[in-house]
């Protein structure tokens, strides 16, 4: 059997309800021959007959009022379904993947994510760490929606836009009187390095920065997180650069003390996105917030 007509099955209700296919059709803003067409193919297409006339006025038969209980259990799920898509093209409901770096998504991304869920409970962001060249790649594949990474980043069929910009700092443990406001890469390149792991964006801007100056990093250690850097310099165990807003609050500079670099180092991070990616209202969303990161710093 083929499936029901909704349109059909709501005409048939509202007839039994008004008592006639005049009334049905005022309700329905339809003609009468329109709403008599509905019901008979409706009762053709379910082979049974479905009203009869009992005097002046239209009662629904006994298959009638079968099919009446269960025309009432369709219309309210109809209706619930109705509203849980008004949620979505509101903008308010859905799920948005974003992909970034640990750093990031440690020291930037919270406050935003917990304004975006307050603001919209229904709205399911969900967020992954990676480095920028797998963040890129995911999003290009369209395992990711948005990706939030450090350039240089590129893509034919991304749209990338720089969002705000990070200064990069020298960490020492924070009992090193020795150590001066303003770094070199000359003193560095002198001290045990703990470094980032190779073949990061992140890594390549810091040996860029030290080649800069003719010199070349040899850390005695190398690690896959800021964090794990940060807890090795503060017990003493070496000096590093890292992003100034792995640093920003109190208590994740504990133990440590910062100094500027000179000359300056910055990082950029910018969102990518697929250039043919359906901006529906919660990624317009999810995408205004990232952008708004830029004041952030």
């Amino acid at each position: 059997m083929r499936r029901l007509n909704l349109d059909q099955l709501h005409t048939f209700a509202e007839v039994v309800d008004a008592g006639s296919f005049s009334a049905a059709a005022v309700r329905l803003d339809l003609s009468q021959p329109a709403v008599s067409l509905q019901v008979r193919q409706l009762e053709q297409r379910l082979n049974v007959r479905l009203i009869e006339r009992v005097g002046k006025r239209l009662k629904p038969t006994s298959a009638g009022l079968t099919l009446l209980e269960h025309a009432r259990r369709i219309d309210a799920a109809v209706e619930e379904a109705m509203q849980a898509l008004t949620s979505h093209a509101q903008g308010v409901a859905g799920e948005v993947g974003i992909g970034t770096g640990a750093t990031a998504c440690i020291h930037l991304l919270p406050p935003m994510l917990r304004a975006m869920r307050k603001r919209h409970p229904q709205l399911d962001i969900r967020v992954s760490t990676g480095n920028t060249d797998d963040v890129v790649a995911a999003v290009t594949e369209n395992r990711l929606d948005i990706g939030l990474v450090t350039l240089p980043a590129a893509g034919r069929s991304l749209h990338v836009t720089p969002v705000l910009r990070d200064e990069f700092v020298a960490i020492a443990p924070a009992n090193d009187n020795t150590w001066g406001d303003e770094i070199t890469p000359h003193a560095l390149a002198a001290a045990p390095m703990v470094a980032f792991e190779s073949g990061s964006s992140t890594r390549l801007l810091i040996d860029d920065w030290f080649l800069q100056a003719g010199l070349r990093m040899r850390p005695v250690m190398a690690l896959g997180s800021i964090e794990a850097i940060k807890e090795m310099v503060a017990a003493g165990l070496g000096y590093s650069i890292v992003p100034k807003m792995s640093v920003n609050a109190v208590h994740h500079r504990r133990g440590l003390r910062i100094s500027a670099l000179t000359p300056e180092l910055t990082r950029t991070l910018a969102i990518v996105v697929r250039q043919d990616k359906p901006l529906t209202p919660g990624l317009r969303k999810v995408l205004s917030a990232l952008e708004g990161l830029g004041s952030v710093l």
